[in-house]
């Protein structure tokens, strides 16, 4: 995907513009931009599927209800998607470099999550939203984890100053990295936290069940279940899309 920094922000803020106000996502929206970046839908079909959804409902002559979240949106995004697919011509080319992304800037990010894992390792105070501050009630193979990745994040950091790098590469390594923390929080999560976790997720989704695909709406569980279990524990997402 040719843009890291923007995909995430583009679609909040262009949701926001169609909307009229300003609406604070909530962890499912969230989880459903981060499954159209997994899925590789480019950002512009999602603009695009914004656009279709909210022309659709303007058009109507009664509006019950302001649209409130991006699932509503969901089909047209994924129609849109393939509109694009189908449009496509050429074969597409792989950039080593992708334009606009800096190597200080991506070298600080890895460090500044190195630097968050390891006070989390070390200790800290739970912050303003109550998360915890360390990593004492995991057991010794999530503390293992979160060590081993952020010895890694400033390895890869440190690499950036010498290699050239394929962005999608590093891109992938740092999703690897954080589908390990996210399985070791899995692993040792007590049953009861998890069984809360995944009502919840329940409860959000069950509303665009018969709007989204069978696949979607498990993948948006995963994805939802795997952001509130980083946010519990206070962990930082490691994509470069959260740069």
């Amino acid at each position: 995907m040719e843009n890291y920094f923007n995909y995430f922000t583009e679609i909040e803020e262009h949701f926001h513009r169609r909307r009229g106000s300003t609406l604070l996502l909530s962890t499912l929206d969230w989880a459903l931009i981060e499954t159209w970046k997994d899925a590789g839908i480019p950002l512009e079909a999602v603009l695009r599927g914004i656009d279709a959804t909210f022309d659709r409902y303007e058009s109507r002559a009664a509006r019950p209800r302001k649209i409130n979240s991006l699932a509503y949106c969901s089909q047209e995004v994924l129609a849109a998607s393939e509109e694009m697919k189908e449009a496509a011509v050429g074969a597409r080319r792989e950039p080593t470099e992708a334009a606009g992304l800096d190597r200080a800037e991506i070298s600080a990010f890895l460090v500044r999550n190195a630097a968050l894992l390891e006070e989390l390792i070390a200790g800290r105070p739970p912050d303003s939203r109550g998360n915890v501050g360390g990593l004492e009630q995991l057991p010794g193979s999530a503390r293992s984890m979160v060590e081993d990745a952020a010895r890694n994040l400033r390895e890869l950091a440190a690499s950036l100053e010498t290699v050239r790098v394929a962005w999608e590469d590093l891109e992938r390594r740092l999703t690897v990295m954080e589908e390990k923390l996210f399985a070791a929080l899995l692993a040792t999560t007590p049953d009861d936290e998890l069984v809360a976790v995944r009502a919840q997720a329940d409860r959000e989704l069950a509303p665009y069940r018969r709007k989204m695909p069978a696949a979607q709406i498990e993948q948006l569980h995963k994805q939802f279940v795997h952001k509130r279990l980083l946010e519990d524990y206070g962990l930082p997402r490691l994509s470069l899309f959260y740069m």
